[in-house]
């Protein structure tokens, strides 16, 4: 028969509630430890998204969590946050025993618990399994440390041959508990009889024989993980034990523990990964702090304490995530183990240091639960300038799987960009080039040619919302009257608003930055081809346009950013208005109505957050008066309402104020000035469907609506100034303007510019 030994020599005792120090052994000796150990710093992680159920809000940083180091060092704080404490898992422990009257452990073994290796109770002669025990389940009762997973149920094996733990003859090197792989092998079947999802082996000697390796194959059929220590003789190879990871019976199911110091360095004494690297885990195991058989705590050093924190991480993910498989959670533990060594796997440290955080948070492509809809680890959508700064303020919660199915809880308003608000000054002054005009009784052609050489070297957000485009590009219309009463235009690159605004005649102050509302959509774009048509009757004017471009909206996160370029989402516009004058008061009112495929109101959202494509209906009221001597003044004002494919509706509203003199120091001078919000949503947002709970048991996804708020907290408003006088044979226009709150962010600085502007023509 063979058997196995675990030697401990207690280095040095104290008095009671002080620290013991000691050495274990698993098939080799130990490493003495003396001073009392600094406890590694409290993590602090923050994983977002967050495992489901909604993560607990108790405090598990207490002093009794800073004095357990073998939970700090594997960032166990992690799991305690998403609600994960060991809880209805259970971890066989086959070793020397238990002090079942310990208050570390009440009313958390298991009654099947027995001894395998004779017919004793579970009392525990030496105090290593005790100690073994405690790493993965001590209680939390602010007494001493804390385990691993210290809600977890344990099934306590005790394997060791009786009198063997108390037995001084013969050689030293023989002495101590003896652990024959029959008692071993009844431990690991006890295991699967009692459906454990984890059992902890710190022993260690000669190769698993026949009986063990059937007893193994047994458990990892059943889907069981195993733990076993790498052993303490610094060889480069797991002890022979442990090397029973590498053969068929494990399934991929049984981890090497190999030992690191506080420094997260291999321990001189920890056996290294060699040809065990593929299932080889690394955990602290030097001076962990447990405690023994007489309630004393105590620091053990070896493999043998490594392989118990890494035990309780096994049990903090299956109770956190109860539906994957043993061989998941290995799958897990080793794609998130922290790298050490050499890159990747090596014969070192194998797959890296345990940590817990990284292995609680997701891996893989994230879906929405229920559904095959990606969310992206960053942004799901990016607002345009009438939503501003929206999209905060309210959590959007749903639930999202990762590769591994697992059901996590994440806030996707968190996941919303901001357009970066455009330098309009900056833009508008971009459009130099020359302007070719043709004009007869019944026909009229306009050209716009812009020079770039003359241009300056803008990034993309100075696009102007207006007009054409800036790089090479030409814009212009062509109108001609078909009867006496009716016009039609025709214009390319250029809006529905500006060649209306030509058949009717219009004129407007020589505005830089605070636009007319009537003239723009509010988010930036690029006019493709416009058509308006004009019909006079009985002194109304009626008008009606068709437009139709892309918006504009420059995406942090998008392959155009990465090229300085903006994204390009089509729509189509239409309108109809009608217009009248009454002596010196003018009157207009226009309906349109905005179709977007892959917008809405200029944003852009992923499927996840509904996708995109929005109907808009807008309703302008305009009016100005001349009020005699130069004096005139005007007003606009537009009500909108947007109804995306998503659901939910946006209210938005613009408006324009301003005044003009002209005739002020000379006869041709003049001076205007205006105060203008641009399209901004009042209200409402993206009312999703989403799912909001996720049953593992019945694989059951819940839906519930909830709403994306896309009302900004800032509120853009323009106001700008204009002076305008002849110059020798041309124009001089001078300008200055003030911008609060730009593109609706709160955050944004104001913007205050200022231009003075030459043009003459040929």
């Amino acid at each position: 028969m063979k058997s196995r030994k675990t030697r401990v020599a207690i280095l040095g005792a104290v008095a009671p509630l002080a620290l013991s120090l000691a050495a274990c052994g698993g098939g080799g000796g130990g490493v003495n430890s003396t001073p009392t150990p600094t406890p590694t710093p409290t993590p602090t992680p923050t994983p977002t998204p967050t495992p489901t159920p909604t993560p607990t809000s108790d405090n598990f940083v207490t002093a009794e969590y800073s004095r357990s180091n073998g939970v700090t060092s594997a960032k166990a704080i992690a799991a305690y946050q998403a609600g994960a404490t060991g809880a209805g898992v259970t971890a066989a422990v086959i070793d020397s025993g238990i002090n079942p009257a310990s208050p570390e452990f009440t009313g958390r073994i298991l009654a099947a618990s027995t001894d395998t290796a004779g017919s004793r109770g579970l009392g525990d002669d030496d105090g290593h399994g005790t100690a073994v025990a405690a790493t993965i389940a001590a209680a939390k009762n602010d007494s001493g440390m804390h385990g691993v997973a210290f809600n977890a149920s344990l099934l306590i094996a005790r394997s060791d041959t009786p009198g063997s733990c108390t037995d001084t003859s013969g050689p030293v090197d023989e002495q101590g508990c003896q652990h024959p792989d029959s008692a071993i092998a009844r431990g690991v079947d006890l295991a699967v009889t009692n459906n454990a999802r984890v059992i902890n082996i710190s022993l260690g000697g000669s190769a698993a024989n026949a009986q063990l390796r059937a007893a193994i194959s047994r458990a990892t059929a059943a889907g069981i993980v195993i733990v076993i220590s790498a052993g303490n003789d610094s060889d480069p190879n797991p002890d022979p034990l442990a090397a029973v990871a590498l053969d068929s019976v494990a399934r991929g199911l049984v981890i090497i523990a190999g030992a690191v110091d506080g420094n997260d360095q291999i321990a001189s004494f920890s056996n290294r990964a060699g040809t065990g690297a593929s299932q080889y885990l690394a955990a602290l195991g030097v001076r962990v702090r447990t405690v023994d058989n007489v309630e004393q705590q105590v620091l053990y050093t070896g493999t043998s304490f490594s392989a118990p924190i890494i035990s309780g991480a096994v049990a903090l993910l299956a109770e956190a995530f109860p539906n994957l498989t043993g061989a998941q959670i290995v799958q897990l533990l080793f794609a998130s183990a922290r790298d050490a060594g050499d890159a990747g796997v090596d014969a070192i440290y194998g797959r890296g240091l345990l940590d817990i955080a990284r292995a609680f948070q997701p891996q893989g492509q994230l879906s929405l639960a229920g559904s095959a809809i990606i969310v992206a680890d960053g942004v799901n959508g990016t607002t345009s300038a009438p939503m501003g700064d929206g999209g905060q303020g309210v959590a959007v919660n749903a639930v999202v799987l990762d590769d591994y199915d697992r059901a996590y809880d994440v806030d996707l308003s968190r996941t919303v960009g901001r357009s970066a608000p455009g330098f309009a000054l900056g833009a508008a002054l971009q459009q130099r080039g020359r302007h070719f005009g043709a004009a007869g009784p019944a026909m009229t052609v306009s050209l716009s040619v812009a020079d770039n050489r003359f241009a300056p070297n803008a990034a993309p957000l100075l696009l102007d919302p207006r007009e054409a485009r800036v790089a090479r590009a030409t814009a212009g219309y062509i109108a001609s009257r078909i009867d006496p009463a009716t016009q039609i235009a025709l214009g390319l690159s250029t809006s529905a608003g500006t060649i209306a605004g030509q058949l009717k005649g219009e004129t407007a102050p020589s505005f830089l930055v605070a636009d007319d509302p009537g003239r723009t959509m509010g988010f930036q774009r690029d006019a493709k081809t416009a058509f308006a048509i004009r019909h006079e009757i009985a002194g109304f004017g009626i008008t009606a346009t068709a437009e139709n471009g892309e918006a504009l909206l420059f995406e942090a996160d998008s392959l155009g950013a990465l090229r300085n370029r903006f994204s390009r989402y089509g729509y189509d516009r239409m309108s109809l208005g009608v217009d009248r004058r009454w002596g010196r008061l003018a009157l207009g009112l226009e309906a349109s109505r905005l179709a977007e495929n892959n917008s809405v109101l200029g944003a852009h959202f992923s499927p996840a957050l509904g996708g995109n494509g929005a109907t808009s209906w807008f309703l302008d009221l305009s009016a100005r008066v001349e009020a005699g001597r130069g004096w005139s003044a005007g007003a606009m004002m537009r009500q909108g309402t947007t109804r995306p494919r998503a659901g939910g509706a946006l209210r938005t509203n613009a408006f324009s104020l301003d005044i003009a003199k002209a005739a002020v120091f000379s006869l041709k001078d003049s001076v205007a000035l205006r105060l203008a919000q641009p399209l901004r949503v009042s209200h409402g947002g993206l009312d999703l469907m989403l799912p909001v709970a996720y049953d593992y048991e019945t694989l059951v996804t819940t839906y519930g609506i909830q709403r994306l708020n896309l009302a900004p907290s800032g509120q853009e408003l323009n106001a700008e100034a204009a002076y305008t006088r002849p110059w020798g044979r041309g124009w001089m226009t001078a300008n200055l303007y003030y911008r609060r709150e730009p593109g609706n962010l709160y955050y944004a600085l104001d913007d205050v510019g200022a231009a003075l502007r030459f043009t003459m023509g040929f």
